[in-house]
């Protein structure tokens, strides 16, 4: 990967009124890596999350993808699986994965990698089931899916492990490291720590929309001895 490489964030900053959530925020996230996203409820992780999916206009600030910037299209290359699983109630499974296909023009033999996607995340014999009849954890599954299959170049996960079971999380975290492998660009927000200290590269924590800590994990979890993740999380958001 080039210096250049990845999602470049600058000095994004978004209010509510007279709030700031974000404030002056920069950031890398690496292509070929897993960003962490972590801090206390109201810090901004979310609302970081939606800015930089296009999903909220920033107050302030500029982003770049390998080079390019990015307008208020870039929802186009970056996708967004966000906490609240919200699917199509009149869409079975699988014509979500239809929709995704069709709507990001894959090529031909996008039904094997669909079909695959289903069968790890234990939804294929679900796949003609209506998204009104789909439990909390299938919508996030069928989220899960249809995100992945859509092969954005930065993958945005919000807390993606609740409502899924322990071997859907399993599976997840087999899917984000193959994502990885592959070069995509993946931020991760989450409060399970030790599922963040397993799988992620580098992480951000935030602080009243701050970065209080932007730093390689194996750098923080061998500064001491004994030292955890969750050490680093609270002395930081103390």
């Amino acid at each position: 990967m080039t210096r250049t490489s990845g999602l470049f964030v600058e000095h994004l900053t978004r209010r509510f009124g007279q709030l700031t959530a974000v404030d002056d925020l920069s950031f890398h996230a690496e292509r070929g890596a897993i960003t962490g996203l972590l801090g206390p409820n109201g810090a901004g992780k979310t609302t970081t999350m939606l800015c930089l999916a296009g999903l909220l206009r920033p107050d302030a600030g500029s982003m770049t993808l390998d080079g390019e910037k990015l307008g208020p299209d870039r929802g186009r290359r970056i996708a967004l699986i966000p906490e609240t699983p919200d699917v199509y109630a009149m869409l079975t499974v699988w014509e979500h994965l239809v929709f995704v296909a069709k709507s990001c023009r894959l090529k031909s033999g996008w039904q094997q990698r669909a079909s695959e996607l289903l069968l790890r995340l234990d939804l294929f014999d679900k796949k003609d089931t209506l998204g009104e009849a789909l439990s909390k954890g299938m919508r996030q599954k069928t989220l899960i899916a249809s995100t992945v299959l859509a092969g954005a170049p930065v993958l945005l996960l919000d807390e993606p492990m609740i409502g899924l079971d322990p071997k859907g999380q399993r599976e997840l975290r087999s899917i984000l490291r193959e994502l990885r492998e592959a070069g995509t660009a993946i931020v991760l927000s989450t409060h399970l720590l030790e599922s963040a200290e397993a799988i992620c590269d580098h992480v951000l924590v935030l602080n009243a929309g701050r970065a209080a800590i932007s730093a390689p994990i194996a750098e923080l979890r061998f500064g001491e001895a004994g030292r955890s993740l969750e050490d680093v999380f609270l002395e930081a958001t103390r």
